[in-house]
């Protein structure tokens, strides 16, 4: 696992502030995900004795699973400081990690973990923010701070693209991997509110390399203002983009398909494209 000097989360810090927020935190997303969750497993055809859940809100998450009538036995655990889970080896049919991932310090590490735990030929799910998520909030608080106090610390976390991700899973092992993107353009009256429903979340900034300085009116305000000149619409709105990534594999077993060997295909392309073939000398 990456060591402590290396870690880019607190992953104490983080799950303070999700507690702090429980009560009255807005579960819009854990809705909207456990909608999508569901409607991702519909077309599978397999049924699952014993699944994993890791979740921040697992209740609607759990919930949506249990109503698709494919898992029978279904483990919850909510995420912890560490970054070493409590499985067992081929405990599972099938695990879902929902919306913690791109919290995680060690990515290789959790899914080689993950991986571990699955049955040959189990079944791997994940969500997690990726891509361009916050990516306007990013470059305002970027080019503030550069302004105000000629330099910059980091205050939206750094993402998973999609392709990156897509390597990660065969790196650890995981065959058949699918990754595609969710992006949703959400707006809101100014970048007070995004910051405000960010706080709510209990996703505001949990990076270790953060600045420990509060946050002056000015550089507040500057940043503010850079975000309105640059991502606001006619009605004075602002912009955010939101990129969930959605991830499918399945830990190896000899009856999946397979790659074709290099030199085994049956027919040139040249036939197929009724073309003549040249050789290059």
């Amino acid at each position: 696992m990456a060591s402590g000097a290396e870690n880019i989360f607190d992953r104490e810090l983080y799950l303070t502030r999700l507690e702090r927020t429980k009560l009255n935190r807005p579960d819009i997303l854990s809705h909207s995900i456990a909608t999508e969750l569901a409607e991702r497993l519909d077309p599978i055809t397999r049924a699952f004795n014993h699944a994993c859940l890791i979740a921040v809100d697992p209740e609607p998450i759990a919930a949506a699973i249990r109503a698709s009538g494919k898992v029978k036995n279904l483990k919850i655990i909510e995420p912890t400081a560490s970054e070493i889970l409590p499985l067992t080896a081929n405990a599972f049919d099938a695990i879902f990690d929902i919306l913690d991932l791109h919290l995680v310090n060690d990515v290789p590490g959790r899914l080689i973990q993950l991986r571990r735990a699955l049955i040959p030929d189990g079944l791997f799910m994940a969500c997690l923010f990726a891509g361009l998520t916050l990516n306007e909030l990013r470059q305002s608080w970027l080019e503030a701070e550069d302004l105000v106090t000629g330099g910059v610390s980091p205050r939206v976390a750094p993402m998973i693209d999609v392709r990156e991700m897509g390597g990660l899973l065969q790196r650890a092992d995981l065959a058949l991997p699918v990754v595609d993107l969710d992006r949703t353009i959400v707006r809101y009256p100014d970048a007070i509110a995004l910051i405000h429903e960010i706080r709510s979340l209990g996703l505001s900034n949990v990076m270790t390399g953060r600045s420990r300085k509060p946050v002056t009116r000015n550089l507040l305000g500057e940043a503010i203002s850079i975000y309105q000149q640059k991502f606001s619409d006619d009605d004075g709105r602002i912009r955010a983009t939101i990129e969930v990534a959605w991830a499918t594999a399945w830990s190896p077993h000899e009856s999946q398909q397979k790659p074709l060997k290099p030199g085994s295909a049956k027919f040139r392309l040249a036939d197929a494209l009724k073309v003549p073939e040249t050789k290059l000398n």
